[in-house]
């Protein structure tokens, strides 16, 4: 059935400048919301994103956004990826105090 409807004409086709540009607001959207995140950081955090991420209420709209310019799995993906950067800076930042520096 699917082939069929592929082999019937154009349907089918991906047309990479909506592609294009699909992406681009996704990044923009995961930008902006990720900014939010670290200009209000001296907010508590109440919300609750994927992957455990917490943000401030003043994020929300944000959110919102990039949750909804991008796929689920694209939002986990960069969820995970922010939670794993800021890891990796409290544990450089704990280092160097440790170390006197």
């Amino acid at each position: 059935m699917a082939l069929e409807a592929y082999a019937a004409g154009d349907s089918g086709k991906v047309h990479s400048d909506v592609l294009t540009k699909a992406r681009e607001d996704c990044y923009k959207a995961r930008d902006a919301f990720y900014a939010c995140l670290e200009k209000q950081c001296d907010k508590k955090p109440t919300e609750i994103a994927s992957v455990g991420l917490l943000y401030p209420v003043e994020c929300k709209l944000s959110r919102d956004q990039f949750v909804k310019q991008c796929r689920s799995s694209w939002v986990k993906h960069f969820d995970r990826q922010y939670c794993q950067n800021k890891r990796a800076q409290r544990l450089l930042d704990d280092n160097a105090s440790r170390r006197g520096v």
